[in-house]
Order: structure tokens, then C-alpha cells, then sequence
């Protein structure tokens, strides 16, 4: 579900009459973020660039926070609700709904890094209400526009920027972006044993190809993405390969992924004794860059298959068989009417009757 986000609540700030006050500590609070302080981190730098341009004062933003929530364009903040089945089978209390609880914060716990352009400042599982949601607020940004501030406020950049580029009327940005979030919860779903009944709501604006085209893309984004890290390991390590790395005391794999940029170099030079002899970085490469040519040819077919089918459906005389149709459904409509009015044997005798004039002429 798509909510106006009401923080307030969320972090039980505001307490609902639908709430149970004596589970309330058994929610799970990820990150609970001053919104304006995030503004600040976000669009700090960016709008000191942007006024430093401005050759006029009317043109300068003195609070960019205020310009975004007083403006129509943008909104200050979105918020997205996770929730998996009902009252009826994962309610809170029972195994079921602890079930969906460990689901939902795997699912979580892996949100940010899926969305690098959505950034989360409140994200909290709710286990005081009737079954186990989830709440993520987030400010979706752009960087490198070139309108307005560099780094700014945009949900259709920031989701395009993920590999979602809108299609039809129905298949925008943000609706294949929460599909694609579908998908990643279904996974985690089946991990847990649960499988996903879906009951005819999902993706009923795109075409079979057409959400096909879209898998493809999104996982061949997120092999890109993996690649780049991979080469980015690969730059480091070899950087650092004569830095002394004795008595490092956690393993390379926790090392590297702190953000102390000394620890990062002590590391990696660890790291790249272990990985030089396994040659594992390399198969990874090659792995990864095999699946990526693979789907990209998968997602080749899809094209063509679906390119083929609209060039079929092009040939149809369409307008002709809607007229046919449209006599077919005049002629039933005249025979129920008879039906309903005057039964099978006023109809049967009309048509004798009709008969019999015409041997008679």
C-alpha cells in the first residue's frame, strides 16, 4: 500500500485507538530520522551550489525543506506499507503472524541497499495492531540535474536512476518499481516457506511480455551493479597490496565492509592474499557477466516475441469483426426479447407463418 505517511503514528508518538498498548514494545523501530536534519544531509551542499549561481535574490531557495512542502510539484516524503496476508491467517499473537514478522524484517533489512536513491529516514514493524506491517518513509533524489539543484527531489528520477523507466500509461516508474518490491518480498517469502497466492490484483497493467521485459532488466541492473562492485574490490585490493596487514583482527569480509577508510586499506591487503589464491573474485566476474549476457538475450526474445504479436494484431481487420459482432449481439438481443415476451412457440409460429407466405408467393 501507498500511505500519506503519518510519522506521528508510526513512531507511536500518536496512539491510535486500534492499538494494543501492551504489545507496543514489540515493535521494531530501523531508523526513526529527523526529517528536516536529512534535508540538511541530502540537499545541503547542492543548494549552496544552486545559490551561489543565482544572479538575482528572488531566484535563491533559503530553505529548500519549506520550498519542497509549500511546492506542488514534489512531496516532502513518501511512504510505502508491506504487509503479508490478514487478520484471518497472520495475525498477530499466533505462529503465523510471527512468521510474517521474521519475513518482513528480512525484507527490511535489505531495503536500502536495493533502493540507493530512496533515502530512508523511518522505517518501523508494527506488532501492536491486528497483523504484523511495515512502514518505510523515504526521500526519493536525483543527482547530476540538470534543472534547479544538482542533487534534488524527484521520485521519477530517483526510481529511473534504479533501472525503472516508465512505458504505457499504466506501467510507470513507480509501478514497476513496487512490483519489483513484490517480487523481492515473494522471495523472501518462499525462504520462509510461504508462497504467494495472488489473487488477481498483481500486475493487471501489464502485459505477460510486457512484465517479462521488465524482470529481465531489473535483474540485469542488479548483476551490473554487482560487477561494479566487484571490479571496485578488485581496484582497492590492488592499491594496498604492500600495506602491512599483521594482527588484523576480524576477518577481511567485516573489515571491508566499514566505512573507516584506514581499516578499509589494512584489510584489504588481507584480503587479497586469501582471494589471489582462490581466484575467487575472477569467477565471480565471469559468472556474473555470463548471466548478464544470458538475460539480455532473454529479454531480446521477449522484445521480439512481443513486437510480433502487435504486428499480428495490426493485420487483423479489427473493425470489421467488431461490426460482426456487434449485428451477432443485435440478433441474440432480438431473440431473448421475443423469449422473454412471448415464449418459443410464439417465435417458432411467427417463423412457420413466415414460410408459408413465401411458398405462397
Amino acid at each position: 500500500m501507498v500511505g500519506k505517511g503519518s510519522l506521528t503514528h508510526n513512531n507511536r508518538d500518536f496512539i491510535a485507538e486500534n492499538i494494543d498498548r501492551s504489545r507496543t514494545a514489540d515493535n521494531i523501530t530501523y531508523l526513526h530520522e529527523d526529517l528536516r536534519t536529512v534535508y540538511t544531509e541530502l540537499f545541503g551542499a547542492a543548494l549552496e551550489r544552486y545559490n551561489a549561481k543565482q544572479k538575482r535574490s528572488d531566484r535563491k531557495i533559503a530553505d529548500y525543506y519549506e520550498h519542497i512542502r509549500t511546492g506542488k510539484q514534489e512531496k516532502l516524503f513518501h511512504e510505502v506499507i508491506f504487509q503479508i496476508g490478514s487478520v484471518k491467517n497472520t495475525a498477530v499473537g499466533t505462529p503465523e503472524g510471527e512468521q510474517a514478522k521474521a519475513v518482513l524484517d528480512e525484507f527490511m533489512c535489505s531495503f536500502q541497499e536495493r533502493n540507493p536513491h530512496l533515502r530512508v529516514f523511518s522505517a518501523h514493524l508494527h506488532m501492536d495492531e491486528a497483523t504484523p506491517h511495515l512502514h518505510i518513509d523515504f526521500v526519493p533524489f536525483t543527482t547530476d540535474s540538470k534543472r534547479g539543484l544538482d542533487t534534488r527531489v524527484s521520485m521519477k528520477k530517483a526510481l529511473a536512476a534504479q533501472g525503472f523507466e516508465g512505458g504505457s500509461r499504466g506501467d510507470t516508474e513507480f509501478n514497476q518499481w513496487i512490483n519489483a518490491e513484490k517480487q523481492t518480498l515473494a522471495q523472501v517469502m518462499e525462504r520462509h516457506g510461504i508462497e504467494w497466492e495472488q489473487l488477481g490484483t498483481h500486475n493487471e497493467h501489464l502485459s505477460v511480455l510486457d512484465f517479462k521485459k521488465q524482470e529481465r532488466q531489473a535483474e540485469v541492473m542488479t548483476l551490473e551493479q554487482s560487477i561494479a562492485k566487484l571490479q571496485k574490490q578488485q581496484v582497492d585490493i590492488k592499491a594496498v597490496e604492500n600495506i602491512d596487514a599483521k594482527n588484523v583482527p576480524l576477518s577481511s569480509k567485516v573489515m571491508l565492509e566499514r566505512q573507516d577508510y584506514q581499516m578499509l586499506l589494512t584489510a584489504a591487503q588481507k584480503y587479497v592474499v586469501q582471494e589471489k589464491k582462490s581466484g575467487r573474485l575472477e569467477k565471480l566476474l565471469k559468472a556474473a557477466e555470463k548471466t548478464i549476457a544470458d538475460l539480455k538475450t532473454k529479454l531480446a526474445g521477449v522484445i521480439r516475441e512481443r513486437d510480433e504479436l502487435k504486428s499480428i494484431r495490426s493485420q487483423l481487420n479489427v473493425g470489421k469483426l467488431e461490426q460482426e459482432n456487434c449485428e451477432l449481439r443485435q440478433s441474440v438481443k432480438w431473440y431473448q426479447s421475443v423469449l422473454e415476451q412471448q415464449g418459443l412457440s410464439h417465435m417458432f409460429g411467427k417463423q412457420k407463418q413466415q414460410r408459408q407466405v413465401t411458398q405462397q408467393r
